[in-house]
């Protein structure tokens, strides 16, 4: 058994991580860049998706795809089991979305992010047998006053009290879905305020879970991916994530309980993801409160990206400037 520092850092995921994961975010961003604002999602997806797998196989660890995205819609994707990396590093489980908002990527709409969370392996919740989880997400403040089985009038009164705020400066972020226009009206008939995202919960998340955030509350059924991925997210920021399993219908709920999944019970985010040696990383596709968007400056593509790790409690924010004539080619 190896038991010197060294050996323990090639076991586990260890900060340099997220230092090379950042590297296929980027990647996967740059490349959707010329589907911005075209009308095609598949597209802009795609490239992504095969920039993404190009470069986790130069990282330095052994990766699993526990959880990914593209199932729901038949989109492209790393598939769930896909195998990444070189193999000579640190076994761990990772849940990835090349594009978190393809449809806010293929209108140009802000807040599409490239994302992929990582941990140990074996500690993230393979929830890829069904495809939708109902979630709550807050900050600090919401730890033992929120809770998923309480009524929206009473988190939002809770939060309100635990921030010092009235109801009516709250603001609660929610999925602008069809199947949310009876939580929507929850909301409002409390006396809080929405903020309708078009896509991408996972950014909604993690700014209901920041400091300074725009967001007090992010509440609704979104991607069960999204959802382990917010978890490794919101450990490192200290909030708190509660999720409910969502299926579709029978046959999916059935699936879930074959996959050992349990219903009608409450993920807390140490069953989401196991342990606190969690990374997040993230680069913005478009513009957004969480990143900004990749920029084309002549030569130059800019890119912003925040790794957040849960062992040490650190968010960074990485701003990167790349050659265009390394990256797209153009006539």
């Amino acid at each position: 058994m190896v038991t010197t520092e060294t050996g323990t850092l090639f076991l586990h995921p260890d900060r340099n991580l997220a230092m090379e994961l950042v590297r296929a975010t980027e990647a996967a961003a740059i490349r959707a860049t010329p589907f911005i604002g075209h009308g095609d999602k598949l597209g802009a997806d795609g490239a992504a998706v095969d920039a993404m797998r190009k470069f986790l196989g130069t990282v330095n660890f052994a990766g699993t795809v526990v959880i990914g995205e593209g199932e729901k819609d038949q989109a492209p994707m790393l598939f769930n089991g896909e195998v990444v990396g070189n193999g000579r590093g640190p076994a761990c489980d990772i849940a990835v979305d090349p594009i978190d908002g393809t449809s806010l990527t293929a209108s140009g709409r802000r807040n599409a992010i490239s994302m992929i969370a990582a941990a140990d392996r074996g500690a993230m919740l393979d929830a890829s047998s069904v495809f939708y989880m109902d979630k709550i997400v807050g900050g600090p403040e919401a730890i033992g006053v929120v809770d998923i089985r309480q009524t929206v009038a009473e988190n939002v009164r809770a939060i309100a009290k635990a921030k010092g705020k009235s109801v009516a400066e709250i603001q609660v972020g929610v999925l602008d879905r069809p199947r949310h226009e009876g939580l929507i009206a929850e909301i409002r008939a409390a006396g809080a305020g929405t903020r309708l995202l078009l896509d991408g919960d996972v950014a909604g998340g993690i700014d209901a879970a920041s400091y300074g955030g725009r967001l007090d509350l992010c509440i609704g059924v979104g991607g069960s991916p999204e959802g382990v991925a917010t978890a490794c997210a919101i450990k490192a920021l200290g909030g708190l994530i509660q999720t409910r399993m969502a299926p579709l219908d029978d046959d999916e709920k059935q699936r879930g309980l074959d996959a050992g999944l349990k219903f009608d019970y409450v993920y807390e985010a140490d069953e989401l993801v196991k342990g606190d040696n969690t990374f997040f990383v993230a680069t913005g596709v478009t513009d957004g409160n969480l990143v900004a968007g990749v920029r084309r400056m002549g030569p130059i593509i800019r890119t912003e990206s925040i790794v957040l790790r849960a062992r040490s409690g650190t968010i960074r924010r990485i701003t990167a400037d790349h050659l265009v004539e390394k990256w797209l080619d153009e006539d």
